[in-house]
């Protein structure tokens, strides 16, 4: 049986690590995660910036993955900013078809949370370009316990996004050994 494992399951140091989660509510879009880089049950960094803003600051992005592939994707998805302005579902589109095709990019373990004024997406290197109903999207070893965290938080009156991903990224710390509380979180008014 063991020729039906992949190549990941017989390293055995794997990186590990990160909650990414992505809150839409009221007029705010916000897009959080953690700071924790581990190597196997080592932590490396605790300090790592995962989410940042592409473009022309008009779009947020968080990584879940290795970090080398996360950065070689933040620029192929500036790249397709900068061909579809204003257009994030087609850029992210656009990518998806590269990352699953492209001999290279087919390789990269990551996902990518996105967002903009309008839209959140959540994209995978299987071609997936996926749009939450509910507004919240979480990835990472952390994502299911902070997703989980928001969704029981979005319908509480008066707390906002940024509080609903604060809370539940803590909350996902508590529970996830690959997720710590340094937190970057970036936020953009939503329409």
């Amino acid at each position: 049986m063991d020729h039906f494992k992949t190549m990941s399951e017989h390293d055995p140091i794997k990186w590990r690590g990160t909650t990414i989660l992505s809150v839409r509510k009221g007029n705010k879009v916000v897009i959080a995660g953690d700071g924790q880089v581990s190597l196997g049950n080592t932590v490396i960094k605790a300090n790592a910036r995962k989410v940042r803003r592409l473009g022309k600051g008009d779009v947020i992005a968080g990584f879940a993955g290795a970090t080398a592939d996360a950065f070689t994707l933040f620029e192929r998805l500036e790249a397709k900013l900068e061909s579809y302005p204003s257009q994030l579902t087609r850029a992210c589109v656009e990518m998806a078809k590269d990352w699953r095709t492209d001999r290279y990019l087919r390789r990269l373990e990551a996902m990518m949370v996105v967002a903009d004024a309008t839209t959140s997406l959540i994209l995978t290197g299987n071609g997936d370009v996926l749009e939450p109903e509910d507004g919240l999207m979480g990835i990472g070893s952390g994502g299911s316990f902070a997703l989980s965290a928001a969704k029981a938080l979005i319908d509480i009156d008066g707390m906002e996004a940024e509080e609903i991903a604060r809370k539940s990224l803590g909350i996902a710390a508590d529970i996830c050994v690959f997720t710590n509380s340094n937190l970057i979180v970036e936020s953009m008014d939503a329409k």
